[in-house]
């Protein structure tokens, strides 16, 4: 399986069954070029997150909670919140899990608050976890890490934080890459992962960016 992040919380996951892009983001965020999908995932409907009009391949919607299968891919969406206050200041949020070649990814979208014991429950077991760590909007570093606490992933990669050309006003990786104990971390362009080569213990992969 491959995992390919465009910026902000966008990301393409590329198995043999499919092309799942998640939360497609709007023109003022790059280009998605020509880019195609047999599936899309819109964790809320948000600029950044729902541009699903740029995705060709005339790809399956999914833009909310439930259960489907589509292209021997099992999809898990569970409703939480853009906030804090139970969505009263930035509304819903569906954090979707992926089941795929042995593996479980999960996407947190734009998650602002940690999630409660029965969300961590329903989520289950992860492999990958793609988590915001930007603050302002979502999860901040120290939220994020105590999510990530709680759902115990194999594989930790960030999303949504500074972007000097698009979101100046969110927090820097670096601050997170703190709150983990990482002083520096080298940007892979993909991360290609199977059942054998999942790490023993946690490990945080940083992905660069792929929207001009």
């Amino acid at each position: 399986m491959e995992i390919t992040w465009f910026g902000h919380s966008c990301f393409r996951v590329r198995s043999r069954e499919a092309i799942i892009l998640l939360d497609p983001p709007g023109p003022e965020w790059g280009s998605l070029g020509r880019l195609q999908a047999d599936i899309v995932t819109v964790s809320h409907p948000h600029a950044g997150h729902n541009n699903v009009a740029a995705v060709g391949g005339n790809p399956y919607i999914i833009n909310g909670p439930g259960e489907y299968e589509l292209k021997d891919v099992l999809i898990l969406g569970i409703g939480t919140h853009h906030d804090a206050a139970k969505g009263e200041q930035r509304g819903k949020n569906t954090v979707f899990i992926l089941e795929l070649e042995d593996l479980t990814v999960c996407h947190l979208g734009d998650l602002g608050h940690v999630p409660s014991t029965s969300q961590v429950e329903d989520v289950g077991e992860v492999d990958v976890l793609l988590i915001p760590v930007g603050g302002v909007t979502t999860l901040n570093a120290a939220r994020a890490v105590e999510t990530i606490n709680l759902i115990e992933p194999r594989i930790v990669i960030p999303m949504h934080y500074w972007d000097e050309k698009r979101r100046a006003d969110l927090d820097p990786l670096d601050r997170f890459l703190k709150e983990v104990g990482i002083s520096e971390a080298q940007p892979q362009q993909r991360l290609n992962v199977t059942r054998n080569s999942l790490p023993q213990d946690r490990q945080v992969v940083v992905l660069e960016g792929r929207l001009p």
